[in-house]
């Protein structure tokens, strides 16, 4: 299972993916965009149809681990390793 740092910004003109970051404590996360709105999980469920796609695997495998009510989250991906998801990942 892979884990992935996010960092959503919701309300975005466009749902993209914008790359990679350090968090303040230094950590790697991904900025990612999505249009939904952060209301009644709109804006976690957006996140997760974002990467389902662009990591090519089923939405079913992608969960919010933690964060659901914060920008910072973490996202498990079943069925990934962590050098699969760099590797999917990379450019980004």
């Amino acid at each position: 299972m892979a884990r992935i740092a996010i960092k959503l910004t919701p309300g975005a003109a466009s749902d993209r993916i914008d790359g990679w970051d350090v968090d303040p404590e230094g950590r790697p996360v991904l900025k990612v965009r999505v249009r939904a709105r952060p209301v009644e999980g709109g804006a976690n469920a957006a996140l997760i149809l974002l990467l389902a796609k662009s990591l090519g695997v089923a939405r079913s495998a992608v969960s919010l681990a933690r964060g659901g009510q914060s920008r910072l989250k973490m996202i498990e991906v079943e069925g990934l390793d962590d050098a699969e998801r760099r590797d999917r990942l990379t450019g980004m």
